[in-house]
C-alpha cells in the first residue's frame, strides 16, 4: 500500500504487524507520527509504550518476544524494529524454507497481542537499479505480513505539488520558474524539499516574492540554474549573454569543470533526443526515464529546447569542441575561465 493509503486505514484500523518497505524518508517520517498519535494518543504514555529494536543489534525473535510480553504500565503498546533487513539468513541458509525468525513470525500474526502494533522497518535498499533483487528478498522473507507500506521516491510531478502545498502552508511567494529551480535543485527529494522551503521562509518571509538569487544563495546545487542560463544562451547564439552566464559562475564560486560536466550532460542528452527524433519535454521524459535515467520535467523541457535549437551537425560539433575544452583544463595549470572564455566563442561563432 501507499503511505496515503496506510494513512486512511489506520484512521479507520489498526492492523497487528506492518512492513515499512524503502528509503523515502519524507513520508516514512510522516506515517511514523501518525502512527505514534493514533496507537499512543497520551504523551505521557509513550515513554513506557514505544519501544524500539534495531536487528543490527537483537534477533527478531528477541523483538517478537518483546512484544508478545505484557507490560505493567502501558495498556496500548508501538514496537518498532529498525534494520528489519538483518533478519535475513545468509549463505546456506538463505535457500532454507525452514527459518526459525519466519516461523516466529507467522505464530505471532496468528495470535496478535490486544493493544500492540510491531513495525518491522526496512528502509535499506531502493526499489530498482542493483537493490531490486534485495527489496524482493526482504519483501519474501516478510510475505506473512499482509500489511507492507511502500515509501517510493517522489516522482517529479508529486515534488512540484509538495513543493507548491508547503510552499502554501507557510505563506511563501514561489513563482512557477523558481519552483521549478528549487526542486531542481534539490533533485525531488521530499525531505529536502521541505528543508530547504524552511530555510527560504526563515530568510525571505512573506512580504516579498522569492527569487532565484535567494534560491542560489541558500540551495545547495541551485547554481546549477546558471548553467542553464549559458546553455540557453548557447542555444540563441548570444554571445554576449552567454560570457555574462558563464562571468557570473565566476563570481558565484562555481568549480568550472563541474560546470563544463554538466553542459557536456545537457549536449549529450539533447543529442540522444535528435537522434531518437524526440519532440517535446513528455517525449524525452519518457525516453529517458524507460531507459533507467531519472529526468524531472523541467530538465526534459530544458533538455528538448536544446535538442530543437541546435541542428544535429552543430550539438555534434558542440561535443567535440566541450571534449577538446575539457582536455584543455586537465593540461598542467590552466586557466579555467580562459579555457572556458574560449568555447563559449567557438560555440557562438
Amino acid at each position: 500500500m501507499s503511505p496515503d493509503q496506510f494513512l486512511r486505514q489506520i484512521g479507520q484500523r489498526l492492523a497487528p504487524v506492518y512492513l515499512f518497505l524503502g528509503p523515502e524518508p519524507y513520508e516514512r517520517d510522516r506515517c511514523r507520527r501518525a502512527l505514534i498519535e493514533r496507537v499512543l494518543p497520551d504523551t505521557a504514555a509513550r515513554e513506557s509504550g514505544f519501544s524500539r529494536h534495531d536487528l543490527d543489534e537483537a534477533s527478531l525473535t528477541e523483538a517478537l518476544d518483546d512484544a508478545r510480553a505484557l507490560s505493567l504500565f502501558a495498556a496500548d503498546r508501538l514496537i518498532w524494529v529498525s534494520s528489519a533487513e538483518s533478519a535475513l539468513p545468509r549463505g546456506r541458509a538463505a535457500d532454507s524454507e525452514d527459518l526459525p525468525g519466519v516461523e516466529a513470525l507467522a505464530d505471532f500474526l496468528r495470535q496478535p497481542i490486544p493493544g500492540v502494533v510491531v513495525v518491522f522497518d526496512a528502509s535499506r535498499y531502493e526499489f530498482e537499479g542493483d537493490d531490486k533483487t534485495k527489496i524482493e528478498r526482504v519483501r519474501k522473507f516478510y510475505s506473512a505480513i499482509p500489511d507492507q507500506v511502500e515509501f517510493r521516491p517522489f516522482s517529479p510531478e508529486l515534488a512540484r505539488r509538495l513543493a507548491q502545498d508547503l510552499a502554501r502552508e507557510t505563506g511563501l511567494q514561489l513563482g512557477s520558474a523558481e519552483l521549478a529551480m528549487l526542486v531542481d535543485a534539490t533533485g525531488g527529494e521530499a525531505g529536502r524539499i521541505r528543508a530547504e522551503i524552511e530555510k527560504l521562509s526563515l530568510y525571505v518571509g512573506n512580504a516579498r516574492k522569492v527569487t532565484a538569487e535567494d534560491i542560489g544563495l541558500l540551495v545547495p546545487n541551485a547554481q546549477a540554474s546558471t548553467i542553464f542560463a549559458l546553455v540557453a544562451a548557447l542555444e540563441r547564439n548570444n554571445r554576449q549573454r552567454a560570457l555574462e552566464s558563464l562571468d557570473n559562475l565566476v563570481r558565484q564560486g562555481e568549480y568550472l569543470p563541474l560546470a563544463l560536466t554538466f553542459l557536456a550532460t545537457q549536449f549529450r542528452l539533447a543529442l540522444a533526443a535528435k537522434e531518437a527524433g524526440l519532440r517535446g519535454s513528455q517525449q524525452v521524459q519518457a525516453h529517458f526515464t524507460r531507459q533507467g535515467i531519472r529526468i524531472w520535467r523541467d530538465r526534459a523541457e530544458q533538455v528538448s529546447q536544446t535538442a530543437a535549437a541546435f541542428p544535429l551537425e552543430r550539438l555534434q560539433s558542440a561535443l567535440r569542441q566541450i571534449f577538446e575544452a575539457d582536455r584543455a583544463l586537465r593540461d598542467t595549470r590552466p586557466d579555467d575561465r580562459v579555457v572556458m572564455e574560449k568555447l563559449v566563442l567557438s560555440l557562438t561563432g
